[in-house]
C-alpha cells in the first residue's frame, strides 16, 4: 500500500522540491497551500504522516495543527512541523500545538524520512496492537 503524506506548504519552490522527492521514493503526495486547506484535506484525505510548513497563509501551521488534534477524527494524524527556525523554543512550541515532530528547512531529506518511517510505524503499530492509540 502506498503511504500518503499531506504536504501543507505555501511556497511553490519548496513545495515542488519536497513532493518529487518524497514521490521518488514512493510516496503518494497531496498538497495543501494554506494551513486551513491543510486541515480541510487531514480531513477528506487521511494520510498517513502531514508535513506542516509553520508559516502559512489564511491559518498559519501552529493554529492547523492545534485544529488536527483538537479534533477526534484527525487528532491521531502524526504532524511534523517544518520550520525555517532552529531554535528550541520553536521546537517546544511544535509540540505545544500537537505536532508529533519536528524538522527545520532547508530540508534534509534522509533526516527527514527517518522521521517519517518512524511515525507510520508508531501509528501502525498501536492501531494494530490493541486497537487503540497511545
Amino acid at each position: 500500500m502506498m503511504r500518503r503524506i499531506l504536504l501543507v506548504e505555501d511556497n511553490e519552490m519548496n513545495r515542488d522540491m519536497l513532493s518529487r522527492r518524497l514521490q521518488r521514493r514512493g510516496y503518494e503526495v497531496i498538497i495543501a497551500v494554506d494551513g486551513q486547506q491543510g486541515v480541510a484535506m487531514a480531513q477528506s484525505e487521511s494520510p498517513d504522516v502531514i508535513l506542516m510548513d509553520m508559516s502559512l497563509p489564511v491559518m498559519d501551521g501552529w493554529e492547523a495543527a492545534r485544529t488536527l488534534k483538537s479534533s477526534p477524527q484527525t487528532r491521531d494524524l502524526p504532524v511534523i512541523a517544518l520550520t525555517a527556525h532552529a531554535m528550541s523554543t520553536d521546537r517546544d512550541k511544535a509540540i505545544e500545538a500537537g505536532c508529533d515532530d519536528y524538522d527545520t528547512k532547508p530540508i534534509e531529506l534522509t533526516r527527514l524520512l527517518a522521521k517519517i518511517e518512524a511515525l507510520i510505524a508508531r501509528s501502525g503499530k498501536d492501531i494494530a496492537e490493541t486497537g487503540t492509540s497511545s
